[in-house]
């Protein structure tokens, strides 16, 4: 507890500092956002485009780092409470842990959206802005089935557990293979709970643990995972095996431009940010509803890699 305590009032300091007293100008909004984990590159680009898009409302943004932790991001959400914020934009860790969390703003009467990840089991549907996940994950196994016509031994790097995002593009992804018949097969699915060096971890392991025996194709259900993945290939001098990643980061649209990497997966933080905050301002000034928003996720592969949304960021 004393732990949680201490992580409750290193919050409130930080969305102090940035203004959010609750003691608000004529104009000025105060608002919190709680984002997953800022060491992932989606989440830093989303901040990058809620300070944007809070400039060009006129509005305060504290933007929390989660941690990949449950108990920092309640903490951060009580936080934000206690300290007078007029909404809170939420990328929760897990799709039940903060649940308790969500109930708690809803009981203060302050709007609250989630962004990229659900929260479920809540006594009121909280408003979604997000990729259509589960449609992501078709997109990947329908590339998979088109890039092997007569079937392929496939990786699958999962994301983190309880994570809606790791858990409907797996859905997607199982669905649409197992429609396709027996010749497509999972020979190993594990998690990289995101991480870059996890992702090079699970594939090491797995090509060890496979022999002899062909690989095809390595589905990562997000980029950076995927470049774990293509560094591990490399290390063990394996080729001809197609990585498939998502997220489609400047570094990952890189390599699918040089065609060292098959395809990614585009899901617009830019697209997502820009809705959540929009939605979450109309709320407060006008009262508007807050219908959230499904953004289609658009496959990206060299031939369309120069339409890419983040295409100008790389080098």
């Amino acid at each position: 507890m004393r732990g949680l305590a201490a992580s409750m009032l290193l919050a409130c300091a930080a969305i102090l500092a940035a203004g959010c007293s609750g003691k608000s100008g004529a104009n000025s909004i105060q608002i919190v956002a709680s984002l997953h984990d800022m060491t992932e590159p989606f989440f830093v680009a989303v901040k990058r485009e809620l300070d944007l898009e809070g400039g060009r409302l006129g509005v305060t943004i504290a933007v929390e780092d989660g941690q990949s932790n449950s108990a920092k991001q309640t903490a951060d959400i009580e936080a934000a409470i206690t300290s007078g914020a007029q909404g809170i934009i939420l990328a929760p860790n897990d799709v039940n842990a903060l649940a308790p969390g969500v109930e708690e703003v809803i009981k203060a009467g302050i709007p609250i959206v989630t962004l990229d990840r659900r929260v479920d089991k809540t006594s009121a549907k909280v408003p979604h802005v997000g990729a259509d996940n589960v449609a992501g994950g078709r997109i990947m196994a329908q590339w998979v089935i088109q890039a092997f016509p007569d079937g392929a031994r496939i990786l699958l790097i999962t994301g983190q557990l309880g994570s809606s995002p790791s858990i409907d593009r797996t859905r997607g992804i199982k669905e649409t293979l197992d429609a396709a018949g027996g010749k497509y097969k999972i020979v190993a699915e594990q998690s990289a709970t995101w991480k870059r060096e996890q992702g090079l971890t699970v594939t090491q392991n797995v090509l060890t643990s496979l022999g002899g025996q062909s690989l095809q194709a390595v589905v990562a259900e997000s980029d950076e995972m995927a470049l774990g993945a293509l560094e591990a290939l490399r290390s063990s001098g394996v080729s001809g095996v197609k990585v498939i990643g998502f997220d489609a980061t400047p570094e990952a649209l890189k390599l699918v431009r040089s065609g060292d990497m098959a395809a990614t997966v585009e899901q617009s933080p830019k697209a997502q940010a820009q809705a959540a905050l929009e939605q979450l301002v109309a709320h407060i000034r006008k009262q508007t509803p807050m219908a959230g928003a499904n953004i289609v996720p658009v496959l990206i592969t060299q031939s369309n890699v120069d339409q890419a949304e983040r295409i100008g960021e790389v080098r």
